[in-house]
């Protein structure tokens, strides 16, 4: 296992180059005792790395690590299946006694002799961690044996929270797979987005309009992503850091190595594409470019807004309480407020200061962070605000039908895409579908045998 310290002493996070150099040493927070209920290292890494789609990923552990792998999240592909497929060594007490090392060099001999993937993800757990697999010699054994590229995903889920292990499957990207290999072509405004997953498809609601302007996604990290296009990634232009600060870390080396600039944004809501389309336009450095982005996005504002507006007609001034993390924790308020909608509060659990800082901006005075999202609360702050819709995932659903409140499910859980100009107009469509559902007027009537 390497030393985690590194991952808590993140340069490129303003929030830590704000510290003295005491508190800079501390890094940001440990593990905690629970920190891993939301979510292991594990967990985290290999929903990073999952929308690799053409890969085959192994789950060195116990069977219940891969509990429940098919289709485990609602990202999307064009190519293939294998993300999708439960593929684990399945150790038992037998290899918990003597070692897990041949039957994972097994495994990988097998998936590629059966599936002849371009390359195979292995995912380090916490039971061959702690009897001392070493992971990363059996693959550099396999990859030499197979010829081709074999990664260790050092991320056991001991290690820490979800969030950790994004960082760690970063890290795995960079050291391993990111500059192996060379792109077929180039243009001037080849670009990355990291940690963007295409969940229910929002990629693909956003790349026709790099499309129109002529710019080329040369790699998505790691949305309905090939092996191929991570590998070529350092020739990008422009790295766009999308989900919170799951892959600064990855932003940061490869702007320290290949001198690749990025910045942070988010595709929900207008406003937030529009600022997203423009820093791309403005680091790509192109005055032509420039005005190509500003007539796009014009344009593109004035036929969302009219199709939007009898939507906002009838979601004005109705209440929404989100309970969702990451990047969804700000940018989500700002797209319910573009509808008209009033937000009583939003989740900061797993947020940063630089999102709880964007959230209070959003909210003012009124809005409520919430930092304890159990179901108490959750019912509490819909009584008292008398909340019209609950925006959350799918753990929560039970709040929501258990109160008769509207419920929209906006984690990876949902079929619906919410991103881009387009995305605006589905989650109206959505939330007027939802709030206006005449089912809720029933389900507060008593019922048939109590009149």
């Amino acid at each position: 296992m390497r030393n985690l310290e590194e991952f808590f002493l993140e340069p490129g996070c303003s929030h830590n180059g704000e510290k003295t150099e005491k508190e800079r040493k501390k890094g940001c927070s440990k593990p905690q005792p629970g920190s891993a209920s939301g979510g292991c290292a594990f967990d985290g890494a290999q929903i990073t790395l999952l929308p690799i789609a053409d890969a085959v990923h192994i789950v060195h552990g116990p069977i219940a690590c891969a509990g429940n792998s098919w289709d485990n999240r609602g990202t999307r592909s064009s190519s293939s299946d294998y993300y999708r497929m439960g593929f684990t060594t399945d150790l038992n007490e037998i290899n918990v006694i003597y070692g897990g090392e041949e039957k994972l060099l097994d495994a990988i001999k097998e998936a590629a002799d059966k599936y002849k993937p371009p390359a195979v993800f292995v995912y380090q757990t916490c039971v061959p961690a702690m009897i001392g697999d070493d992971i990363v010699s059996v693959c550099k054994r396999a990859s030499e044996e197979l010829g081709l590229p074999v990664i260790p995903v050092d991320s056991p889920g001991f290690a820490g929270s979800k969030n950790l292990g994004n960082k760690l499957a970063g890290d795995a990207l960079f050291r391993y797979v990111i500059g192996t290999r060379e792109p077929k072509y180039t243009t001037p405004y080849d670009i990355n987005l990291l940690g963007e997953y295409n969940i229910a498809g929002e990629l693909w609601q956003i790349m026709p309009l790099f499309q129109e302007l002529g710019i080329n996604i040369l790699a998505c990290i790691s949305g309905d992503a090939k092996y191929e296009d991570v590998a070529v990634a350092h020739r990008a232009k422009v790295n766009m850091v999308v989900c919170s600060k799951a892959l600064l870390s990855l932003a940061r080396k490869m702007e320290e190595k290949y001198g690749i600039p990025y910045f942070e944004g988010s595709f929900y809501g207008i406003k937030n594409t529009s600022e997203a389309l423009r820093n791309f336009a403005k680091l790509l450095g192109s005055e032509e470019l420039i005005e190509k982005t500003e007539k796009l996005i014009a344009k593109k504002e004035e036929e969302t807004r009219q199709k939007l507006k009898p939507y906002i007609e009838k979601l004005k001034g109705k209440k929404v309480l989100i309970n969702t993390g990451g990047v969804k924790s700000w940018s989500m308020v700002s797209q319910v407020q573009e509808l008209g909608m009033v937000v009583v509060g939003t989740s900061s659990k797993k947020s940063t200061k630089e999102d709880k800082e964007r959230m209070f901006k959003l909210l003012g005075d009124d809005g409520k962070l919430i930092d304890d999202t159990n179901p108490k609360e959750l019912v509490k702050l819909c009584r008292e605000h008398k909340v019209d819709v609950l925006m959350a995932g799918g753990r929560s659903k039970f709040v929501a039908i258990k109160e008769g409140i509207p419920f929209l499910d906006t984690n990876q859980e949902r079929i619906k895409p919410y991103a881009g100009y387009d995305g605006m107009i589905v989650l109206a469509q959505e939330l007027v579908r939802t709030i206006y559902s005449p089912v809720f007027d029933l389900y507060k009537e008593p019922p048939p045998w109590q009149y």
